[in-house]
C-alpha cells in the first residue's frame, strides 16, 4: 500500500500524458537531433580546420567540398532543430498544462463545496496555478532531457567505438557519472527542499491572498506592522530551501565541468597514444577530441532538472490530496429524470457534520407546496443553512428523506437538482470581469434582450446604463466597483435569467440600508412570482414576502 502511494504521482503523471504521447515524443526526437547535430557539427569543424591546416602544410589532400558542406548542413540542422524543438516541446507542455487544469476543475467540482470549505482561498489559488505550473517541469526539465540524453549517448558511444573502445569506455563512464550519478545525488539532497518550497510557497501565497483581501480592516483594527514582520518570516521560510537548492546547483555544475574535463583528458591521452601507434592521424584525434568535448551536452542539465523533481512531486502531491477526496454526495448510478413537479418535502431529516459532535439537524420535517413560499428563521448556526446544503445535494442526510415533486434527491443528479434552484445569499461572487460576463453565466444562450429584461426587473439596470462603458464594465477584484446593492441586485437578475422553479434566498438583504433593502425586497417580489422558495433570513421586511414560517433552534424545529 505504501509502495502505491509513493508510485501514485508517476502512475498519474504518465496517464495524464497519454493524450500528448504524440507531441512528446516529437519533441525528444526533435531534442536529439539537435544534440547530435551540435556535437557531430563541432567535431567535423575540428577535422576539417586541422585538415586544412595540414594541407596548407603539403602533409596531405582534403577533399574541401564535402566537409564544408557538411558543416553547413549541420549548422542549419542544429539552428532550425534548436527552433522546432523549442516549438514542439513547449506546445506538448501547453497541451499537457491546459488538459491538466481542465482534469483539476472537473475533479474538484463534485468535491465543492464540502470537501474544500475548510481550504483558505490562497491555498486553492496556489495549488491550482503554482502548483500545476510547476508540473511543466515534469516534461520540460526532466522526460524529454532524460530521454533524449538516453537516446543521443547510445549512438555518440556507437560512434565512438567504431573509432576506439578504449575511448568509447572513457566517455560512457564521463556521461554515467554526469547523467546518472550526479542526477540521483541532486534527487537525493534537493527533494526535501523541493517539498519544502511548495509548502512554504503555499503557506506564502495563502497569506499575500489575505492580507491583499483585508488589507482595510488590518489597517483599521489590526496590526500592520505585525502582519509585515510575519510575511517576512514567512518569505524567509521560503528562501532558506530555495538557498539549499542553488547550493545543489552550483555543485552539481562544478562537479559536471570538473568530471567532463577529466573524461575529456583521458580521451585525448588515449588519442594520442592511438596516433603514435599510427591508428589514428591528426584530424581525426581533433575530432574525437571535439567530439568528446561536445558529447556532455546531452547530460549537462540532468542533475539540476533532478534537482528539480523534488518541487514537482511536492505539487504533484498536494494536487492530489485535494482530488482524492471522496465527494461528500455521490450521484446514483441510475438517475431519475428532473421532475415536473416543484414541492419540496423534508422527512425526518437529520444530519450531523464530519467531526462535529452535536447534530447540525436533528428530526427536521417540513412539506412545502409548489409556488409556496417558506421563510426559515432562527439564530446563527442554527441550523438554517444546512437546509439549504442538504436541498442542492451538497450534502448528503444522515438519516430522513427530502424529495422534490415526490422524487427523492438520492435518486437525482446533482447538477440536475441545482438546475433546478437559483440561490441568492448576501455573498454573492462576481468573478473580475465584465457584467455582461457574469449575468451570462446563469444562461450562457441569453439573448441581449433577456439580459436587459432581468436587470430591469431587479432594478438593476439603470444602474448599469448609467455606467460609461455599460455591460461591459470590469467588476473589480472582488467587485470592488461596485456597491454592497448593486452586487446583491446583479444577483437577483441572474437568478431571474436562470429561471429556475425554485429559489433559495440566504440572508440576500442582510449588511444593507434600509433605503437599498427595500429596492432589493422589491426586486426579490418579482423574481419568487410563482415560484417555490426558502426565504432565509431575520429581516422583518423580507419576511412579508413568505407564506409560511419556521423557526429552528439548535437544529430542531420550534413548535
Amino acid at each position: 500500500m505504501m509502495k502505491r502511494r509513493k508510485n501514485r504521482e508517476l502512475r498519474w503523471l504518465f496517464a495524464i500524458s497519454r493524450p500528448y504521447l504524440g507531441w512528446m515524443l516529437a519533441g525528444i526526437l526533435l531534442a536529439t537531433t539537435v544534440i547530435l547535430a551540435n556535437v557531430a557539427l563541432l567535431a567535423v569543424s575540428g577535422w576539417f580546420i586541422t585538415a586544412m591546416a595540414l594541407s596548407g602544410l603539403g602533409a596531405i589532400v582534403v577533399n574541401y567540398f564535402t566537409p564544408a558542406a557538411a558543416i553547413r548542413g549541420l549548422a542549419i540542422l542544429r539552428t532550425a532543430g534548436r527552433y522546432f524543438e523549442r516549438i514542439v516541446t513547449h506546445e506538448a507542455t501547453f497541451r499537457l498544462l491546459a488538459g491538466l487544469r481542465q482534469w483539476f476543475f472537473e475533479r474538484l467540482e463534485p468535491l465543492a463545496p464540502a470537501r474544500i470549505q475548510h481550504y483558505q482561498g490562497g491555498d486553492l489559488l496556489s495549488r491550482i496555478s503554482a502548483d500545476i505550473d510547476s508540473l511543466e517541469n515534469a516534461y520540460l526539465r526532466i522526460l524529454t532531457p532524460t530521454f533524449a540524453a538516453l537516446l543521443a549517448s547510445f549512438l555518440m558511444i556507437l560512434f565512438l567505438w567504431f573509432w576506439s573502445p578504449a575511448i568509447a569506455l572513457t566517455n560512457l563512464i564521463g556521461l554515467l557519472m554526469v547523467g546518472l550519478a550526479l542526477p540521483w545525488a541532486a534527487l537525493y539532497l534537493g527533494i526535501n527542499s523541493g517539498r519544502n518550497i511548495v509548502k512554504a510557497r503555499a503557506v506564502l501565497r495563502q497569506r499575500i491572498s489575505e492580507t491583499v483581501r483585508g488589507l482595510a480592516e488590518i489597517t483599521l483594527y489590526g496590526n500592520p506592522q505585525q502582519r509585515m514582520i510575519t510575511l517576512q518570516e514567512e518569505n524567509e521560510a521560503l528562501v532558506i530551501p530555495q538557498r539549499q537548492q542553488n547550493r545543489i546547483d552550483a555543485s552539481s555544475t562544478a562537479l559536471t565541468g570538473l568530471v567532463s574535463q577529466f573524461t575529456w583528458l583521458v580521451m585525448i591521452v588515449i588519442a594520442i597514444y592511438l596516433l603514435q601507434s599510427g591508428r589514428l592521424n591528426g584530424p581525426e584525434l581533433v575530432m574525437l577530441a571535439f567530439f568528446g568535448m561536445a558529447s556532455f551536452e546531452a547530460v549537462a542539465t540532468l542533475p539540476i532538472a533532478f534537482r528539480a523533481l523534488g518541487e514537482t512531486w511536492g505539487a504533484a502531491s498536494r494536487i492530489l490530496d485535494l482530488v482524492d477526496a471522496e465527494p461528500a454526495v455521490t450521484d446514483p448510478r441510475h438517475p431519475s429524470a428532473a421532475p415536473q413537479q416543484f414541492d419540496i418535502r423534508f422527512e425526518a431529516v437529520c444530519f450531523t457534520y464530519p467531526q462535529t459532535k452535536h447534530p447540525a439537524l436533528h428530526d427536521i420535517s417540513f412539506c412545502l407546496k409548489q409556488g409556496q413560499k417558506l421563510a426559515i428563521q432562527g439564530a446563527s448556526g442554527s441550523g438554517k443553512t444546512s437546509v439549504t446544503q442538504l436541498l442542492l445535494k451538497f450534502w448528503a442526510a444522515d438519516s430522513g428523506q427530502i424529495t422534490i415533486g415526490g422524487t427523492g434527491l438520492e435518486d437525482l443528479k446533482g447538477d440536475t437538482v441545482r438546475k433546478l434552484c437559483a440561490v441568492v445569499s448576501q455573498h454573492v461572487h462576481l468573478f473580475n470581469t465584465t457584467l455582461a460576463a457574469n449575468l451570462y453565466l446563469a444562461k450562457p444562450d441569453a439573448t441581449d434582450e433577456e439580459v436587459r429584461e432581468a436587470c430591469r426587473a431587479a432594478a438593476i439596470l439603470d444602474d448599469i446604463q448609467a455606467l460609461p462603458e455599460g455591460f461591459n464594465t470590469e467588476v473589480g477584484e472582488a467587485a470592488t466597483r461596485l456597491s454592497g446593492g448593486q452586487i446583491r441586485r446583479l444577483g437577483i437578475a441572474r437568478a431571474l435569467l436562470k429561471d429556475a422553479p425554485i429559489v433559495i434566498l440566504d440572508e440576500p438583504t442582510e449588511g444593507l440600508d434600509a433605503g437599498t433593502e427595500q429596492q432589493v425586497i422589491q426586486a426579490l417580489a418579482k423574481l419568487l412570482q410563482g415560484r417555490t422558495a426558502i426565504i432565509i433570513t431575520h429581516r422583518p421586511q423580507l419576511l412579508t414576502l413568505a407564506d409560511h414560517h419556521l423557526l429552528i433552534d439548535k437544529g430542531s424545529i420550534v413548535p
